[in-house]
């Protein structure tokens, strides 16, 4: 009993004497208000600047961990403020100022230049800053972090200019209040740190030291005390929108237009309401489609700016895969499998044929809301609601009559919904604590009109370490269910758990997770395999300051035992050995080396993992390599090769991907990527035929060319390319019928299919930001795709049938107008 009261008093002990010890030398400052806001040009001339306390002294952070920053280039800082917003003023010396990299971008990008970033922690919880940055060329970029993950999707509206002077250059900002979140206390203290990136030299500095061997970083903030009397205005943005889009495809062209608003709500001093209302998605960029072969979906990252925004409390427990709202339709009960076809005359004289001649591709999202926040104790709370309107195909029906010598037609169109209106919701409470731990409880919700299934899943997550990060507990429990009225209801459920070490030169884990059976998260989330159980572990070793050569470097070793949960049946072992360095001359380059032994796949046959069907897939050795030049060079290379060799088989993959980058000027740049792979042997599920599974021996290929580009006319105008086509060939050598023991055997009747499937994409955008927080996007898309069996060309004659393939031309503007409400009011 003693042992057990012990314990979790000896970690909480630690971790407050931890923490008063990464505080012990904290450095302190005080602000000073202002009568009259400086003017925001990078000059620093204003008087506001003149009685404001220096902020001096930078250390250098990386690579030299710890070292004082030269006085040529050393840095100094001040922060004032008024009833409005935060002020501050950086000046950043350097010896040659002439040759400061500072290559354009426009917002919310970063270009290959020096950077001044500013964290604040209004709550100074070491753990929640807002982050500003800019860059030497004056692009702006904004994060919101939590737990050291920074969101560089989460967006404000704020002000900040530069000046290349001839000590260095200048920095010159304005945080408005309502682009932060804080309390109303009449005195206040906030967390500060700074950091400043000098390319030419591959440093990093920031005005407190960070121990990169103990901690996170966001909990070495400095604090600047003295902000009185601060009223956290009324915050409320609206950004009304309106849209216009042409689409053309084999000769026929639609238009559509939008009118909608975004707009995001203080509630409270601490949370936030945002919402899209009549959403728009136009101008979202393309999914890098490929074809898939394998018995799991393909998962696409998000890129609808609501959904990647300010999302960072619903996706704890990895519930919430944000594709599934608004993506294809669930269809249940198999539309396709419902219609008639009657080949010839029943005996009333009567032919009935259906067919699908709609089939709605992705299903339209109503309106979305979610409001999120965190108090001053450190809870975190969240609520995501978003509803989808009813999916329906349309299905034509003809129906012919024998009537004498005449035979009658008649075509009739019926509906069949494919996907209901539907409301998805999660819930979210996290608690942080000891400034880098948090318990967390989540639940997501599907419920869907009709007797469509409804889903509920619920998670208990924990991340729990001392603050130098020496032991932590990680993990989590979650449950799901599923209700249905076609199949019974069921209840499924999941367990990880890994213990930790992380300090110094080393880190290593140790864990165990299942899911059963019937966990199934995927209304919501995404999961590939469940009634699977692993023990796992990893070691890793790192450095912490440069060598004679190295700037960095890691290793880190990886083992797992797999098992099947229903059965117990040991399924297969994997191991692997990676790492990864960087000279001096910012060469960076690192390998792997992979090991799996004989493997039972419940999954490739296709029918259900308590089936107690398997394919045995032979062992196997993988090894890769790959390197990336210095970025700072007008060219830089990546690229990557690989090859896997399985044991007393003929199977064989290897592949590689080069891609080279040019910067022709400050301005403008070029990228592009060539990736290649080759399977030759593989063997996969075809198909089934009444009790027997077919599977294909295939020799594999594919393509994938890819182009970005960028001309930047200024920091807020830019024009960009994105190119991609994507080329995947396959051909079959022979059949075989998958035995009880995993193993195949020769099929010499089933006769299938070659595939040649091609994806092609181009995107031209034209970015201008004419005020802050408003834009105009005009976008154009060409896209081609085409599936067919004609394996077996090469490149020129496959372009040539592809380009033979009817085009789809999209072209888009969308105008969006950031409105302030205080600014408004202030008007009136």
């Amino acid at each position: 009993m003693f042992k057990k009261i012990y314990l979790p008093l000896l970690l909480i002990w630690g971790s407050l004497q931890l923490n008063a010890q990464i505080h012990k030398n904290r450095k302190t400052v005080s602000t000073t208000r202002i009568e009259k806001a400086p003017k925001i040009d990078g000059l620093l001339d204003d008087n506001a600047w003149k009685n404001a306390e220096e902020l001096t002294n930078f250390v250098i952070f990386k690579p030299d961990n710890g070292v004082a920053v030269k006085d040529q280039y050393q840095t100094t800082v001040k922060v004032v403020y008024d009833d409005d917003a935060v002020y501050i003023a950086a000046m950043m010396l350097d010896p040659d100022p002439k040759n400061i990299p500072r290559e354009f971008a426009v917002r919310d990008n970063f270009g290959l230049a020096d950077f001044f970033l500013v964290t604040i922690n209004p709550n100074d919880d070491g753990q929640n800053p807002f982050e500003f940055i800019i860059q030497a060329a004056g692009n702006r970029i904004d994060a919101k972090v939590s737990n050291g993950d920074e969101d560089l999707n989460w967006s404000a509206v704020w002000e900040g200019e530069t000046k290349i002077t001839h000590k260095g250059w200048n920095a010159e900002m304005k945080i408005p209040y309502r682009a932060i979140r804080f309390a109303n206390r009449p005195v206040q203290s906030w967390g500060f740190n700074f950091h400043r990136r000098l390319e030419k030299l591959n440093e990093q500095h920031t005005w407190t030291h960070i121990d990169n061997a103990v901690g996170r970083w966001t909990q070495y903030d400095g604090l600047i005390k003295g902000f009185n009397d601060l009223k956290p205005p009324t915050r409320l943005n609206l950004y009304p929108y309106a849209s216009a889009t042409s689409v053309s495809f084999d000769g026929e062209t639609t238009y559509d237009y939008s009118v909608g608003m975004d707009l995001k709500y203080g509630i409270t001093d601490n949370f936030t309401l945002d919402a899209t209302l009549i959403p728009d998605f136009s101008q979202v960029g393309f999914d890098n489609v490929e074809l898939n072969l394998g018995p799991f979906e393909q998962q696409f990252t998000e890129q609808r700016q609501f959904f990647t925004e300010g999302t960072e409390l619903f996706n704890k427990a990895k519930l919430f895969y944000s594709r599934r709202i608004g993506g294809a339709p669930i269809d249940q009960f198999d539309v396709s499998s419902t219609l008639i076809k009657q080949d010839n005359f029943d005996t009333n004289g009567q032919k009935v044929n259906e067919k699908i001649v709609d089939y709605p591709k992705k299903v339209t999202m109503l309106n979305a809301v979610k409001i999120s926040g965190r108090t001053k104790n450190g809870l975190g709370i969240g609520f995501f609601n978003a509803i989808t309107q009813t999916a329906e195909a349309t299905i034509r029906t003809t129906t012919e009559q024998i009537n004498g010598s005449t035979i009658s037609k008649t075509v009739t169109n019926r509906k069949e919904v494919i996907n209901p209106f539907s409301n998805y919701n999660i819930m979210v409470l996290d608690q942080q604590f000891n400034q880098n731990s948090t318990v967390t409880l989540i639940n997501t919700n599907v419920t869907r009109d009709g007797r469509f299934r409804d889903a509920n899943v619920t998670a208990l997550d924990w991340h729990i370490e001392t603050k130098d990060s020496r032991y932590n507990v990680d993990g989590s429990v979650k449950m799901s269910n599923i209700f249905d009225d076609v199949k019974n209801p069921n209840t499924g459920y999941t367990f990880d758990n890994s213990f930790g070490y992380n300090s110094g030169h080393w880190n290593w884990e140790l864990g165990y997770n299942f899911e059963n059976k019937d966990f199934n998260p995927n209304d919501l989330g995404i999961l590939f395999s469940n009634n699977e159980q692993t023990i796992y572990g990893s070691a890793g070793w790192r450095t912490l300051q440069p060598t004679k050569k190295y700037n960095r470097f890691r290793v880190r070793f990886y083992n797992q035992a797999n098992f099947q949960h229903f059965s117990g049946i040991f399924t297969g072992y994997n191991a692997g050995l990676n790492a990864s360095a960087q000279t001096k001359k910012r060469f960076t380059f690192g390998g792997n080396l992979n090991y799996g032994s004989k493997n039972r796949d419940y999954f490739e046959p296709r029918q259900g993992s308590t089936s107690g069907i398997y394919f045995l897939r032979p062992e196997k050795m993988n090894i890769n390599t790959w390197i990336s030049t210095n970025s700072q060079k007008k060219l830089e290379l990546n690229a990557d090769i690989y090859f896997t060799n399985y044991t007393n088989h003929p199977q064989q993959n290897y592949g590689f991907s080069i891609s080279p980058r040019y910067r022709f000027t400050n301005q403008f740049s070029l990228k592009y990527q060539l990736n290649y792979n080759k399977k030759e042997n593989d063997q996969g599920y075809v198909d089934k035929i009444d009790n027997n599974i077919i599977f294909g021996q295939r020799n594999r290929k594919s393509y994938t060319n890819s182009i970005s580009g960028k001309y930047n006319f200024s920091t807020r105008s830019s024009i960009s390319l994105s190119f991609r086509h994507y080329w995947s060939d396959v051909a079959y050598n022979g059949y075989y019928n998958l035995n009880s023991n995993g193993s195949l055997s020769n099929n010499t009747t089933y006769t299938g299919n070659n595939v040649n499937f091609n994806s092609w994409n181009l995107d031209l955008n034209y970015f201008w930001q004419f005020a802050p927080g408003s834009q105009l996007i005009v976008f154009y898309r060409n896209s081609i795709f085409d599936a067919n069996n004609n394996s077996g060309l090469d490149f020129y004659e496959n372009l040539e049938n592809l380009f033979n393939q009817p085009n789809q031309h999209t072209f888009s503007i969308r105008f969006v107008y950031f409105i302030d409400y205080n600014t408004i009011k202030k008007l009136f």
